[in-house]
């Protein structure tokens, strides 16, 4: 059986991505930060469905953690699947924090950095050496990093998304001596627990984005989820080095 490694999958993107690598037959193991709550949550759905998971606590913010992590995963692949290498890894855990470049501080700019570009960068050279040749990665980007979804307040966060994207590209170039494949999503705005339910707290805000969508509508968990699963699969295996945006066509 292929496993897959998935950060941040307590809720939103992470959560649907997991269950939709599930449903191809692929084991999961998939981390929470904070809420790990919803991080078993994610694992019980999965085994509902026949599937298996195993959640993980990871802050992707703090690379110290990483080499306790890797341990971990490797006694998890021992005990779980029979083997000492996974197939699959996507790097989806993040925060999203808005402000004016006048206004933003220099602790706001150097938590998104840990998280967003230290914490993908260095977590994939740590699981590295545990990942089977000819796997897949993803990396969760933002259309913030993009022309399509420029919008004030976004700097830092869409700055260290850019970094990913071209991260995402340098992985991709490397890794293929192993034949493994690195792409980037960029989802426009998706309805998730992201900027501390900002999408509960203001439902006024989601006509606007709708209507700023050439589909009509705000994206779903699901819509980005069944993406990063579409890519992780044999159906994209000659697919790499990709930005794909995952919007419904904002500001189309």
């Amino acid at each position: 059986m292929k496993v897959a490694i998935i950060t941040g999958a307590s809720s939103g993107i992470g959560q649907s991505a997991a269950i939709q690598i599930a449903k191809r037959g692929t084991g999961v193991i998939l981390t929470y930060g904070n809420n790990a709550q919803g991080g078993l949550e994610t694992a019980a759905a999965i085994e509902k469905d026949g599937g298996t998971a195993v959640a993980l606590p990871l802050d992707v913010g703090e690379t110290g953690d990483f080499p306790a992590f890797r341990r971990s995963v490797v006694d998890v692949l021992r005990d779980t699947w029979q083997r000492d290498t996974f197939d699959y890894l996507v790097n989806n855990a993040g925060f999203a924090h808005t402000s004016l470049i006048e206004d933003t501080t220099e602790e706001t700019f150097d938590r998104l950095m840990r998280v967003l570009l230290k914490g993908p960068y260095f977590l994939t050279q740590c699981l590295l050496p545990l990942m089977e040749d000819g796997g897949a990665i993803v990396n969760t980007s933002s259309n913030s990093a993009m022309g399509s979804g420029l919008e004030p307040g976004y700097s830092a966060y869409a700055s260290m998304k850019g970094g990913l994207n071209v991260l995402s590209r340098y992985m991709a170039k490397e890794f293929s001596t192993r034949g493994i494949r690195v792409n980037s999503i960029s989802p426009g705005s998706t309805r998730t627990r992201i900027a501390d339910d900002a999408f509960e707290r203001f439902p006024e805000v989601i006509p606007a984005l709708a209507a700023k969508t050439a589909l009509g509508r705000v994206g779903e968990p699901d819509d980005i989820g069944m993406m990063i699963a579409a890519l992780l699969s044999e159906e994209s295996r000659w697919v790499t080095a990709q930005n794909i945006e995952v919007s419904g066509g904002y500001n189309l």
